[in-house]
């Protein structure tokens, strides 16, 4: 009994030593006031000593490296489902065919690098960098791919699937893109490592993989591996908000993501782990 005694005595002189340290501290916008522990002036009062808080000098050229993005991939389907083109493309589609499981339907970027270049008192850079987009569409409904499409002109790619007894419990398409990022950047808190401020600009994204991923209850989990006859490139406008230590991005493709049949255009919101 006596050994516990002690240790919260101890405990307890330590939290109120703390807790005094931070009742001492007192910030003012820029400026931190300390309280001179300790130290009285003539009078008998606490002494105070100022100092102003912690501020960068910005470089000209300043890199980030490995920033990861993580949020939500959707669309928008102004797909004209009566038309010839889309039903050569899926054959009796219709417009619920593509509905995503929204909560589930996820884009990781993971950028190699970003850099901004000064143009303008570190308040307006250049910004631009170099990564992965990785895109993954869960659907609702039991739709695939035919890797193998026969051998015509503008061949059937999309199907659904009315296999009997079949369950799915995966169906999903990844689409994933060495992407180029350009931007204006305009930093409203340029001497702060994590300020204030946003950028705005434009993408480009070369497709390098694609695959429609199923997991079923007869077949178990199973890949097709295509284009699919997706757009090879994706332009998009993308943006970026920093709120401090929170930064959010957003992208919206340019034009639809396939190359003939359907209208659908690709949108990714989320947030972005980063330095600045």
């Amino acid at each position: 009994m006596k050994r516990i005694s002690i240790i919260a005595a101890l405990v307890c002189f330590t939290l109120a030593g703390f807790a005094q340290e931070k009742a001492d501290t007192i910030k003012i916008g820029g400026m931190v006031i300390i309280k001179k522990s300790g130290k009285k002036d003539e009078e008998g009062n606490k002494e105070y000593r100022f100092k102003k808080r912690k501020t960068v000098k910005p470089a000209n050229l300043r890199t980030n490296w490995w920033i990861v993005d993580l949020g939500f991939a959707n669309y928008t389907d102004h797909t004209n489902y009566s038309g010839i083109a889309v039903q050569q493309y899926a054959p009796l589609s219709n417009d619920s065919w593509l509905d995503l499981k929204t909560s589930k339907s996820v884009n990781v970027n993971i950028w190699f690098f970003m850099q901004r270049l000064n143009i303008a008192k570190h308040v307006v850079n250049l910004q631009y960098g170099l990564g992965l987009e990785l895109n993954n569409y869960r659907y609702k409904y039991p739709v695939r791919y035919d890797e193998n499409p026969p051998a015509i002109s503008n061949p059937p790619i999309l199907y659904y699937d009315l296999t009997p007894n079949r369950n799915y419990k995966k169906d999903k398409l990844a689409a994933d893109y060495l992407t180029l990022p350009l931007m204006l950047n305009f930093n409203l808190t340029p001497k702060r490592h994590s300020g204030f401020g946003f950028s705005a600009g434009v993408s480009a994204g070369w497709l390098y993989s694609a695959r429609n991923k199923t997991i079923t209850s007869d077949e178990g989990k199973k890949k097709a591996k295509d284009d699919f006859d997706l757009e090879r490139w994706k332009l998009a406008y993308i943006g970026e908000l920093s709120l401090g230590p929170v930064k959010l991005y957003g992208s919206l493709a340019m034009k639809s993501m396939y190359k003939r049949g359907l209208d659908i255009t690709p949108y990714n919101v989320g947030i972005r782990f980063s330095q600045w």
